[in-house]
């Protein structure tokens, strides 16, 4: 007995931060996903890590709920950085249904209950289908493993006031915006021009009525550009899976001291 509870006090503190991280991360933390299968895979998962992960037995004291604290802190941050950067899809897909005119036919999105543009729905779920197919799950859960060498357990404190990290999750809201609008501007380029080529029709021909037939040529005119750039899109969906890889690297170098 007094052998396994130092053990329980290592095993749940892995629990907390595996647990935590599922909360955030993409794919895993879905509503699609039943609780008691991802409480189930988080359970295994630490038991797994607990056989891997040298730490040494601590006592349940008030230092040990401060340790339980940073664990679900640092499951939290890891895996909210992981969601920020693929949710850059989701943006280029808001920036497109504005110039389309989709923008007041929002969706309930069911993984994350959140209202979700249409074409940001259409572009996400083909993101996650190419992160299942490049095997990129499998990286994520990588991620939390070896944060334990940039964040030891026995850590006390996480330095989330540090200027640092502070700049750091400053650059990467800004590299998010960044990745939308590089992955929306063949379509909103494109519609632009159409806007343009519409008010040029419009004051040639005032008979014509522009708003019954701008709508349906914009319409047609988006899913044309979106087929011919679906290559590159797919292209930039792999570069923003590496650049969320490296994001949750570095916020757990920063968070570890290192």
């Amino acid at each position: 007995m007094n052998e396994i509870i130092p053990n329980l006090s290592v095993f749940l503190l892995i629990l907390v931060r595996v647990t935590s991280f599922f909360v955030t991360m993409p794919l895993f933390s879905y509503r699609t996903i039943p609780a008691r299968h991802r409480i189930g895979l988080s359970i295994v998962l630490s038991w797994i890590m607990f056989y891997s992960i040298e730490a040494a037995p601590f006592e349940f004291d008030g230092i040990y709920l401060l340790l339980v604290i940073k664990e679900a802190l640092v499951g939290l941050l890891i895996g909210f950085a992981a969601y920020m950067i693929i949710s850059a899809i989701q943006i280029a897909g808001s920036f497109i249904d504005f110039q389309m005119g989709f923008a007041i036919a929002n969706v309930i999105d069911p993984q994350t209950g959140a209202h979700s543009p249409l074409i940001g729905q259409y572009l996400y779920t083909f993101a996650l289908l190419l992160l299942l197919a490049l095997n990129g799950h499998y990286l994520i859960l990588d991620g939390i493993f070896y944060s334990y060498e940039y964040i030891p357990m026995e850590q006390l404190w996480i330095p989330l006031g540090d200027e640092d990290v502070v700049e750091f999750i400053i650059n990467t809201f800004n590299s998010v915006y960044i990745m939308a609008f590089q992955m929306s501007i063949p379509v909103v380029a494109t519609l632009f021009l159409v806007d343009v080529a519409l008010g040029i029709l419009a004051r040639t021909v005032p008979q014509l009525n522009i708003f019954v037939v701008g709508f349906p040529i914009k319409i047609a005119v988006s899913f044309i550009v979106l087929f011919i750039v679906m290559a590159i899109l797919m292209a930039v969906m792999q570069e923003l899976f590496e650049m969320m890889f490296v994001t949750m690297r570095d916020l757990m170098r920063l968070l570890g001291g290192t």
